[in-house]
């Protein structure tokens, strides 16, 4: 997807009206027009409130079907094919302007997501639990690959794991439960357990927490 929109972005598109370089938007999901889809994600449109089309299209609009809207010029990625499109106000499309950076992030996330994937057969053998850790705290990793991360977590017996997955939280309940129930198992491999108070791991047997010294239950 992000090769796409960057492809996109070296294309220039000027709108005929005002001579203003068109911004390259999110598509709405409906045509107004015949009720469809635009045939593309993505759409370059003249966010320009000077443009002359937008300026003139208020009026045009109230006299021709009696409500408030204007138009603004839109044209196709990739394509010659144009339209004016109908928007209801001033702030029409200003906010589904593409972030380039933030699809940049997102490819990023999901190249880290495919490295980990092929790495996760092998990654105990290898002793880099990273790869298991990527996976499971990628929410958008399909599930059954993030269960198939929870099962490494024992193996490995890593307690520095430990507080990075607890602070993550897991939108899947039924995962969420499979992480902490390998979590307090690693704890009590290592002979540990954490304070209900301040969250600290003290030993198994302590009676009182070294850090906050509040008295814990047997």
């Amino acid at each position: 997807m992000l090769q796409t929109v960057l492809q996109y972005l070296d294309e220039k598109h000027i709108c005929p009206h005002c001579q203003t370089e068109l911004t390259l938007c999110h598509s709405p999901s409906i045509h107004v027009g015949d009720g469809l889809g635009w045939g593309s994600e993505y759409l370059f449109i003249c966010l320009n409130n000077e443009c002359s089309l937008f300026v003139k299209g208020w009026e045009h609009i109230e006299h021709q079907y009696g409500h408030v809207g204007s138009y603004r010029h839109m044209e196709l990625p990739n394509s010659k094919e144009s339209f004016s499109m109908m928007v209801g106000g001033y702030d029409a499309f200003t906010g589904s302007i593409v972030d380039v950076d933030d699809l940049r992030r997102q490819d990023v996330r999901y190249q880290e997501l495919q490295k980990a994937l092929q790495q996760l057969d092998e990654c105990l053998a290898k002793k880099d639990i990273k790869p298991v850790l990527t996976v499971l705290l990628n929410d958008s990793a399909r599930l059954d690959d993030r269960k198939r991360a929870v099962m490494l977590l024992v193996p490995f017996n890593d307690l520095n794991c430990v507080e990075l997955l607890r602070n993550h939280i897991f939108k899947d309940e039924h995962l969420g439960y499979e992480v902490k129930r390998a979590l307090d198992t690693i704890l009590q491999k290592h002979f540990l357990k954490e304070c209900p108070y301040c969250a600290e791991l003290v030993k198994l047997r302590a009676v009182v927490c070294k850090h906050c010294q509040r008295e814990l239950s047997s």
